[in-house]
């Protein structure tokens, strides 16, 4: 958006957090409507209440499901079989504003959170769009979130994304793709520590972290089932498909993760 409005000679302003003098600048500008997507923290009220038309948020999830910081990741987590987009009318809750439109979007078995996220602005882009034209003529009539089926997208802290093998594989599977472009699935084995960046669910049986199997691929029991290591990366090094990082580091059957 910036490069956008730089190259047209449209005027950006970029407080590095919202005061009392950041308020009044914006009003300056007498906007009809404010428009808000992945914007880390709650607006005031003294903002929300400049524009004529409303404040209006693009939240990455089917609201009331998956209100707060990380939808996204908390959909795959928790293994959804659908996420959405949903154009909120913002208030002072968090997330919890009238929904003016919904669109729901299948979440593909590959999907992770990099994939999923340019699903979803692409597609929220399109409803504020049509949304915007709807405010303007006053025909938008967002109605309340129900009270039922709320759940909340924490933000997601550094020790979530270490894998505990004591889980299921179809769980820790989730969570490379939850974690994936950004931060990583974090593990241990011994002193090293090591990212898995793609694994598939395979038949295994096993102690939680151990190697079953060394090559082509790892395979690697979990709580429950074993997950098999397509692509990994040691701490300070590139990542790899399973056969290249196995050229430089092999994986002992009996060996263990965590």
């Amino acid at each position: 958006m910036k490069r956008y409005a730089t190259g047209r000679g449209i005027a950006v302003y970029q407080p590095e957090k919202i005061t009392p003098e950041s308020i009044e600048r914006v009003k300056i500008e007498r906007p009809e409507a404010l428009v808000v997507a992945a914007y880390g923290l709650l607006l005031p009220g003294a903002l929300l209440d400049v524009p004529i038309l409303g404040a209006w948020n693009i939240h990455a999830s089917l609201l009331p499901r998956w209100r707060g910081a990380a939808p996204i990741q908390r959909a795959l987590l928790a293994g959804d079989l659908e996420t959405g987009v949903s154009i909120m009318r913002m208030d002072a809750g968090l997330d919890t504003g009238p929904v003016l439109a919904r669109r729901a979007l299948p979440i593909a078995a590959e999907d992770d959170s990099g994939t999923l996220h340019d699903k979803l602005a692409a597609l929220g882009a399109e409803m504020m769009d049509a949304a915007l034209e709807s405010i303007a003529s006053g025909k938008a009539q967002p109605e309340p979130q129900p009270a039922t089926g709320v759940t909340y997208a924490a933000k997601i802290q550094k020790r979530e994304t270490n894998i505990d093998w004591s889980r299921s594989a179809p769980q820790i599977e989730r969570a490379i793709r939850a974690f994936r472009p950004t931060p990583g699935a974090s593990t241990r084995l011994g002193a090293e520590t090591f990212k898995i960046w793609r694994a598939r669910c395979v038949e295994g049986r096993g102690s939680p972290g151990e190697v079953l199997r060394g090559e082509p691929e790892p395979i690697v029991a979990c709580g429950e089932g074993a997950l098999q290591l397509l692509e990994l990366q040691r701490a300070g090094g590139k990542r790899l498909e399973a056969a290249q990082f196995l050229r430089g580091r092999a994986l002992v059957p009996g060996a263990r993760f965590g």
